[in-house]
């Protein structure tokens, strides 16, 4: 995001219940008191809406997140929120509304993958990272979804699938600043034409989900 930004790019990061518990690294960027406070009422809704159906914000990782090692949705939280990178949050979207700012961006949006980002790709997303540590395969056919593999053990299982495996840093072999300038070459050859594995296969043409019925987290 660091370099999309630096680049004059606009960087989108959403999913509200991913950041809950971790939401004061991001407002502490915000560029404003009411972008920060933006951010903090979509916070707010989510805690009123997941207690309308009786479910809790903080509520325990899925089996899949404690497989991986984590012990609390506020670890969870704090990875989510590090995908924003460093610079000024400028602005907060709620879902769909079209983004119209440059740099560093929030998108009000729940933690379900399809929902998320066809609210990012109908606000104005070109192009999508999608960073899977468990393997997901999702495609976003209206625009390219590059597949960022977490570790190497799955990027091994899944290569046919993943475009990056970003394991390399945790191996030790590649700095983040490397691979994030890794990444960011790659996300310029994409919008310049290449194919992600995903178009390669034609993967994705049922995964535009405007919301589901119910509650969607």
């Amino acid at each position: 995001m660091d370099f999309l930004v630096r680049h004059g790019g606009t960087a989108v990061l959403g999913e509200t219940p991913e950041i809950y518990g971790a939401e004061h690294l991001l407002t502490r960027r915000a560029v404003s008191r009411e972008v920060g406070e933006k951010l903090i009422d979509h916070i707010r809704w989510w805690a009123a809406y997941t207690d309308k159906h009786d479910a809790k914000m903080d509520n325990n990782p899925s089996p899949g997140n404690k497989a991986g090692g984590l012990t609390t949705i506020l670890e969870k939280s704090l990875g989510a929120a590090a995908k924003g990178g460093t610079t000024n949050l400028v602005e907060v979207y709620d879902f769909a509304q079209q983004i119209t700012t440059k740099g560093f961006v929030f998108m009000n949006t729940p933690g379900y993958d399809p929902v998320s980002l066809t609210g990012m790709v109908a606000g104005g997303a070109n192009i999508v990272c999608f960073t899977t540590g468990r393997g997901s395969v999702y495609g976003c056919k209206p625009v390219p979804s590059i597949k960022l593999a977490t570790n190497s053990d799955m990027y091994q299982r899944m290569q046919d699938d993943m475009d990056i495996n970003c394991g390399e840093t945790i191996d030790g072999g590649t700095s983040v600043e490397d691979m994030g300038e890794r990444i960011f070459k790659f996300i310029l050859e994409v919008a310049s034409g290449k194919q992600t594995k995903s178009e390669l296969y034609g993967i994705g043409d049922n995964e535009f989900v405007p919301w589901n019925v119910g509650a969607t987290m």
